[in-house]
């Protein structure tokens, strides 16, 4: 088993900055894929940003989050923060080993981005 512990967060005023940290321990054999997800209130779960063997982003946040991990953790910076980016963010990583590997996801953050 592979635990996650999410921190970071937070409420935030539009146009500034926060940043989450997810950090995995336990059983690791290789964190292949770390990444974020996010959720709104009413909302399917929606990829904000991953890094497989390359980092993608969500149109929305291009330009304005940035992601990026060690061994064990991964980080997103966000930056000039809008009211719609608001939501419960989760990250998200998958532990392999030889060719199988296991999804585990955080707790989640609640993200809010108001005036």
């Amino acid at each position: 088993q592979v635990q996650l512990v999410e921190s970071g967060g937070g409420l935030v005023q539009p146009g500034g900055s926060l940043g989450l940290s997810c950090a995995a321990s336990g059983s690791i054999f290789r964190i292949s894929v770390m990444g974020w997800y996010r959720q709104a209130a009413g909302k399917e779960r929606e990829l904000v940003a991953i890094i497989t063997g390359s980092t993608n982003y969500a149109d929305s946040v291009k330009g304005r989050f940035t992601i990026s991990r060690n061994k064990t953790t991964v980080y997103l910076q966000m930056n000039d923060l809008k009211p719609e980016d608001t939501a419960v963010y989760y990250c998200y990583v998958r532990n392999s080993r030889d060719t199988t590997w296991t999804a585990y996801w955080g707790q989640g953050t609640q993200v809010t981005v108001s005036s």
